[in-house]
């Protein structure tokens, strides 16, 4: 078993003797205890953090300081992750907390933390990180060994094409076949399960995102949630996009990291 810094963790020292034998034997039950909850504690915030990320979720410096960068077991996973500052909603600047809690750019050299009313720090997404900085936070990363603990700097990322957005519709998935299971995984992502149809059978699902946008998913032959071995494999049919008002007129382009998550989340259905 490894820590949240990817280091492996140590185990208790064998009794020596002389030590009160039962005592000994709680003490290692109650540290295999507690490396099972890290281990639990450190993937759901792993989870956490990633869809911070991808939902655009900003904090104060002060808070950031406090609850992030200054958590007891959070702060491992802050480390390994390349953090923005914003500035009316736009990235302004990327910084890392190293593992002294220092704050620094990604030439490593000492990063001053903009304060104000008006700022806010996030985790940096790859669509908004400019050339020069993902290969400078990567480059660090990589002298510093630092995995990170989701796909951040080498994520995949997509954007909406023009008649997409024209049309309303992602037409790349039409027929495409994927495995049930993969549709049912999609909860884990902030999509919802269509309401059940004849026979308990659910055939769509949709995703609510920022900016009033809409997704929309249906397919084929559906499944019952008792009963998901019945189909193994579903037939998507389309993929619909809606916005505030536009009642069939063209999307207004909506903001690349909710456009990159949306695609990004269905193709790892074919993966």
């Amino acid at each position: 078993m490894r820590d949240q810094d990817g280091a492996p963790l140590a185990d208790l020292p064998k009794p020596r003797q002389g030590d009160d034998a039962d005592l000994a034997r709680a003490a290692t039950e109650r540290y295999k205890t507690l490396k099972k909850d890290v281990r639990g504690i450190a993937s759901h915030q792993v989870q956490r953090l990633e869809m911070a990320m991808c939902t655009q979720r900003r904090w104060t410096p002060e808070i950031f300081l406090a609850c992030l960068a200054g958590h007891a077991l959070v702060r491992h996973l802050v480390r390994r992750l390349v953090w923005g500052v914003y500035r009316d909603g736009r990235l302004e600047s990327c910084f890392r907390v190293g593992q002294d809690g220092c704050v620094t750019d990604g030439a490593d050299d000492a990063y001053v933390l903009a304060q104000g009313d008006d700022i806010r720090i996030g985790i940096a997404h790859a669509v908004e990180m400019s050339a020069s900085d993902t290969a400078a936070f990567g480059d660090l990363f990589g002298d510093y060994e630092l995995v990170q603990p989701f796909q951040q700097m080498g994520r995949d990322t997509y954007a909406l094409s023009t008649a997409e957005l024209a049309s309303g519709r992602l037409l790349r998935w039409d027929g495409v076949v994927v495995p049930t299971g993969h549709l049912i995984g999609l909860t884990k992502r902030s999509w919802r399960r269509g309401r059940t149809q004849e026979r308990s059978y659910v055939r769509d699902a949709s995703k609510a995102m920022a900016g009033g946008l809409l997704a929309e998913l249906t397919f084929e032959p559906g499944f019952m949630a008792a009963m998901v071995d019945q189909h193994p494999e579903q037939t998507l049919k389309q993929v619909l996009l809606t916005g505030p008002g536009t009642q069939g007129a063209p999307l207004a382009a909506p903001d690349p990291v909710v456009a990159s998550e949306l695609i990004r989340d269905l193709q790892q259905l074919c993966v």
